[in-house]
């Protein structure tokens, strides 16, 4: 399993080894001892599943405010998604930059999101399913967003706002520049 660091602090992509043979592979996908060396004291306390039917649905950009911050592992169990963390801690010097991935059923990655990022991702196939591992529980009065196309972001999404698949509580979250300081 190799854990790969980003420029910005906080993220890490994850790659978890395949063993194959005839018969197919087998992955070690999550050990908490390793996870804990690279990412620190984290437990988690609710598995999280979507499917999208669409190619070019988003979902995101999401996060939780404290005390019900959520960090996020996420994997792509079927199909295949760019996802992308957003950095939005105001006094952090990356305040507004992001790292993206490709995590796909084929090449197994995974990506941490930690406290502090709002977190999005957009299918590249169709009848894609993400599973993600949260930190805290989902809690609505503690759910906000950042407009996915915010272009002071400068997130290549790889399709345009026409082919976007959105709910409408995304199509409506406000810029990075409306969002109060948070996770400072």
């Amino acid at each position: 399993m190799l854990f790969e660091i980003f420029p910005i602090s906080g993220p890490i992509l994850i790659k978890p080894a395949r063993i194959g043979d005839a018969r197919g592979w087998f992955s070690e996908t999550f050990r908490t001892d390793r996870f804990r060396e690279n990412a620190g004291p984290v437990d988690f306390v609710q598995h999280n599943q979507s499917m999208s039917a669409a190619k070019g649905t988003v979902r995101g950009l999401h996060f939780q405010l404290e005390p019900m911050a959520q960090g996020k592992l996420v994997r792509c169990l079927k199909g295949g998604i760019l996802d992308v963390a957003v950095d939005i801690r105001r006094s952090s010097p990356t305040f507004g930059q992001h790292v993206s991935a490709e995590l796909t059923a084929d090449n197994g990655h995974q990506l941490w999101v930690p406290p502090g990022f709002a977190h999005g991702f957009v299918t590249l196939t169709e009848n894609t399913e993400v599973f993600y591992l949260v930190t805290a529980y989902y809690s609505p009065a503690h759910d906000r967003g950042l407009l996915w196309n915010d272009p002071a972001l400068g997130i290549d999404w790889g399709i345009g706002d026409e082919e976007a698949q959105l709910s409408d509580k995304d199509r409506k979250q406000p810029l990075l520049a409306d969002l109060p300081d948070l996770f400072d």
